[in-house]
């Protein structure tokens, strides 16, 4: 007979007073440097790192953490604090179905040109969180959130640049590679022969998320659904398991200096190191990674 394991105890809510104060080391890290704009889900993040700092372990040992906190822990605190938070961003306004017709004098005419690249992101949020933060104009890369099908007019733009790049930054999840390979056949045979728009996945994927140590969380049941056959054995049996990660549990500044370097570095055009070279910085590159930058907290 087998004899049933004992009951875990109940997880131990983090007193008040200590969340108060981790949360606002979390609004100043996630802030800095220079007064960053961030979202309600990466400040959650941030206070997980600031509660539990086992992410900077050693990135040869990959692992990911459980959650400190419970969100709606995190959200009963910071219902009192939100405005002391400048820097906090307000959750984006319920997606719209309304006809797209062109804004007389200005849109019609920016549909017109050919647009080399361009970064869909998965996450309503992380698009706002990132045009707030100017990232659009830093990498000169329009940023638009994974509202698909895509504007025709911008499909347009694409093919007229000739060889465009599309990056599609989503969550290390079922639904994340699902948006990905979802944009990907949309685009799939635009800009015809010798001319194809190219759509590159940005991340997140399980083993970046190992890499750079990031909360994860847990489904209510295992996934048995399709996944892309790109990924290790490793990485199929952790989104087996039910565990998923978002993009917004990496940190404000990584994510925004990485990105730009990211979409700098796709955009259609010669490129000065040689291939041996790029390839090897291809195999050897994480997702949110860079070989000079200091990552940030």
């Amino acid at each position: 007979m087998t004899v049933p394991p004992p009951p875990r105890p109940p997880r131990r809510r983090p007193p008040r007073l200590l969340l108060d104060g981790a949360l606002t080391v979390a609004a100043d890290r996630a802030g800095a440097p220079g007064g960053l704009r961030y979202t309600e889900r990466q400040l959650y993040y941030e206070l997980c790192r600031v509660l539990q700092p086992l992410h900077s372990g050693p990135r040869r040992i990959p692992y990911t953490l459980a959650p400190p906190v419970r969100y709606a822990r995190f959200a009963e605190v910071l219902a009192a604090r939100r405005a002391e938070l400048p820097g906090l961003l307000p959750p984006p306004e319920p997606v719209r179905q309304v006809a797209r017709q062109p804004r007389a004098g200005v849109e019609s005419d920016l549909y017109d040109y050919g647009l080399p690249r361009l970064l869909v992101c998965q996450s309503r949020e992380i698009t706002g969180m990132l045009i707030a933060n100017d990232l659009h104009l830093e990498a000169a890369c329009p940023v638009v959130a994974a509202d698909l099908p895509l504007d025709p007019r911008l499909v347009g733009a694409l093919e007229r640049a000739g060889g465009a790049v599309v990056h599609v930054l989503h969550d290390a999840s079922p639904a994340g590679l699902a948006c990905f390979e979802r944009v990907r056949g949309e685009l799939r045979g635009a800009g015809g022969p010798g001319r194809a728009v190219r759509v590159r996945s940005m991340g997140l994927v399980p083993r970046h998320a190992a890499a750079l140590h990031l909360t994860a969380g847990r489904g209510p049941q295992p996934y048995r659904g399709p996944l892309p056959a790109g990924l290790r054995p490793g990485e199929r049996a952790w989104l087996g398991s039910g565990r998923t990660v978002e993009l917004a549990a990496v940190g404000p500044a990584r994510l925004l200096h990485t990105v730009i370097r990211q979409v700098r570095g796709g955009a259609a055009g010669p490129r000065r190191a040689p291939v041996h070279h790029r390839v090897r910085e291809a195999r050897s590159a994480g997702f949110l990674t860079w070989p000079t930058a200091r990552p940030s907290a």
